[in-house]
């Protein structure tokens, strides 16, 4: 069974740092592409950013230059590290498989929350 499970949301004011971890179980990690994604109430869940079994990183347009995405096969863990944060990047965060929010949305994790607010 796929599994992953998110940690490392909270509460942090604008401008602010967070660094999320999503460990992974139940999946040959090092061969697949893993995905960042979130979902804010009211809003469509979106793709954040993915990284590629070749270390290929991508960024949605409203977080590139802002979030870093990283990976450790030997950890079967991926991380997003979050800076200049923004009230507008207030949502749950999840992991799973892939590069599209489309693609398996049944694989994410719980999620974790991030709250971005002063």
């Amino acid at each position: 069974q796929v599994q992953f499970v998110e940690s490392g949301g909270g509460l942090v004011q604008p401008g602010g740092s967070l660094r999320l971890s999503c460990a992974s179980s139940g999946i040959a990690f090092e061969h697949y592409a893993i995905g960042w994604f979130r979902q804010a109430p009211g809003k469509p869940r979106e793709t954040v950013s993915c990284i590629t079994s070749d270390f290929s990183a991508e960024y949605a347009s409203s977080v590139k230059g802002r979030f870093t995405i990283t990976r450790d096969n030997s950890k079967n863990t991926i991380y997003l590290q979050m800076n200049s944060l923004k009230p507008e990047d207030t949502a749950v965060y999840f992991c799973g498989l892939g590069c599209s929010e489309f693609l398996a949305p049944n694989s994410w994790g719980p999620g974790t929350q991030v709250t971005v607010s002063s």
